[in-house]
This record gives C-alpha cells, structure tokens and sequence, in this order.
C-alpha cells in the first residue's frame, strides 16, 4: 500500500500543471516513504525516519513558502523573483540531498535497510529532479552547486570505511553530473538515471546478500570468493566511470554536450573533480587486493546468482561498446 502511494505522489508531482498539486505530490511521497523506513527489527530505522521527515518538512515549507511569496511578488522586481528561484531549487536540492545539503544523506542510510537505500538514491530522485528541469534554468548558483557536489563526494569518500556511506556520496558525484545536464538535455539525463539505477542496484545487491555493513568485512568475503572479487572491481568501476566500462558511456555523452554548449570550464572541472572519486575507488580496491584474512567460516556470495551474473554482464558490455 504504502509502495504503491509513493509511486502514485511522484506521478503526481511530475505530472502536475498547478504548483499546489506539484507541492501535495512530494508530500505524499514523503508521507509513504516514511512507513517503508520503520523496521521492527531495526533500532536505528525509527531514529532515520524521524530525520528524514524532519528534512523533508523543511524543504517542504520552504517550496511553500516560496509559491505564496512568487504569487505576491510576480509583479514587482525582478531581483526578488531570483532570490524565490534560489531558495526553490534550494529546497528541492535539499530534498535531493546534493551538496552542501547533503549532511543529513549519509546518516539516514545507516539507518535503513539495503531496499530502502536502493529506493532512497533512486526513486526518491525522480521527482524533485523532474522538477528542477522544468522551473530552472542554468545559473551561476547551480553551476556551484554541481561542482560542490563532485568535489565534497570526492573528499568525504577519502577515509570512509562504511558500506553505505560510499554510496551515499557516490550518489552525491552521480547527482552532480545529472544536474549538469538535465536543463540541457532530458534525454540524456534520463538514460543517465537508467544507467545510475541499474548500476546502483547491481552494487546494492551485492552488498544486500554479503550482510555486510563496513567495507573491511566485504573484502573479507571478498578474499574467499575471486570470482565475486573481479565482479566487484568491475562494478566499482563502472560506478565510478572508468573508461571503457558501461559507467563511463553517460559521462562521456554529458561531457560531449556541455563541450558543445560552451560550457568548457564547467566540463574540465568535472572531469578533474571526478577524478578524485575514481582515485578514492582504486584505492579501495587495492586494499582489497592485499587485505590478508586468517581461514575461518564466513558468509560467502552465490556466484551461480543470475541477478549479479546478469548486472555483471551488462557492467562489462561497456567493453563491447568502445572497441
């Protein structure tokens, strides 16, 4: 039920042509999301609704607020209605969790379980995105918000040691590049999201039958399974857009646009900022490949799983693509 009315106020607010009816959408999706997060068995999920609602309700009364405040003031200067237009992408950049109003992001996923973290960094996307595209324009301020993104997700990403919260800013880089091109291009912003989803479901899927919750345990398992060792290279990879992997064929096509709609410093930085992100990867899987284990019993992965066989395979066609 609760599934089934998120799905329902996400149509509702990209399909909406009356701000009201755009505002009521995102809070039912908030109101059903919030049900999904609570687990009997998980201490921490009441502790990770209670945040998420609290964000949410914040940036739900700032779009509020900023449509009472446009309807007043339409008429009169200009400079006010950029302010409203700043403080409207503002809460739903929020409610994206993209940097600097990322801080709540990482937190609430170490919360929940791995489904609704899989439902956390992708469904819960689509609608406020949706939303950006079609009342912004490219500016000076989402400019700085996507370098911010890939340079905070980049540095944060550094030392981490939890499973979840790499993914948390790597969801953060992934926000970066589709902000980047979702006012120039829909289309490629939304086989940019296809491939976003599928990758991310294919590495929480992994993670979800490991049972892991630092990434030290997973290398573990790792150590005792080559074959899933070699597909989580590729994944992590493709996750961070090396080349010639499937991650790398979006970024690649954004960064084509942007070169062709003059935007050339945004694009190198973007490549250089990203390139933070896949330094931090690579260096995670090296340790990976020294981290030395002592024979014991452990949780292994299935490699015969056709889901992950199946992922793996589409990960590794970006292969295919480029030769």
């Amino acid at each position: 039920l609760f599934l089934s009315t998120m799905i329902m106020g996400t149509l509702i607010s990209i399909s909406s042509f009356s701000w009201f009816s755009m505002w009521m959408g995102l809070e039912v999706n908030m109101l059903s999301f919030i049900p999904l997060m609570n687990e009997k068995n998980n201490p921490l999920s009441s502790e990770a609704s209670f945040k998420y609602f609290i964000i949410q309700a914040i940036s739900s009364m700032l779009i509020l607020f900023n449509f009472l405040s446009f309807l007043i003031s339409k008429e009169y200067l200009t400079p006010l209605n950029i302010l409203l237009e700043i403080i409207f992408n503002s809460a739903l950049l929020m409610k994206l969790g993209t940097a600097p109003f990322h801080f709540w992001l990482p937190e609430i996923m170490e919360g929940i379980s791995w489904i609704n973290t899989f439902l956390l960094l992708t469904w819960q996307k689509i609608a406020p995105m949706i939303l950006i595209m079609y009342n912004s324009q490219m500016n000076l301020f989402l400019i700085s918000i996507i370098i911010l993104s890939l340079m905070i997700s980049g540095f944060k990403n550094w030392n981490q040691t939890s499973i979840k919260k790499i993914l948390a800013f790597s969801s953060i880089n992934h926000m970066g590049w589709m902000l980047s091109i979702i006012l120039l291009n829909q289309s490629l912003w939304s086989f940019y999201f296809m491939f976003y989803v599928f990758i991310s479901f294919s590495m929480i899927w992994m993670f979800k039958k490991s049972w892991t919750p630092s990434i030290q345990d997973f290398f573990k398992i790792l150590n005792s399974n080559k074959s899933m060792k070699m597909f989580f290279m590729f994944n992590f990879f493709s996750l961070g857009g090396l080349p010639p992997f499937l991650g790398f064929f979006p970024k690649w096509m954004i960064l084509k646009v942007l070169w062709l709609e003059n935007y050339f410093i945004l694009a190198t930085i973007m490549v250089f900022l990203t390139l933070i992100t896949l330094f931090v990867y690579i260096r995670l899987l090296n340790q990976s490949m020294t981290f030395k284990i002592s024979e014991s019993k452990m949780m292994s992965i299935n490699p015969k799983n056709f889901i992950l066989n199946f992922s793996n395979f589409c990960n590794l066609s970006g292969l295919i693509i480029f030769s």
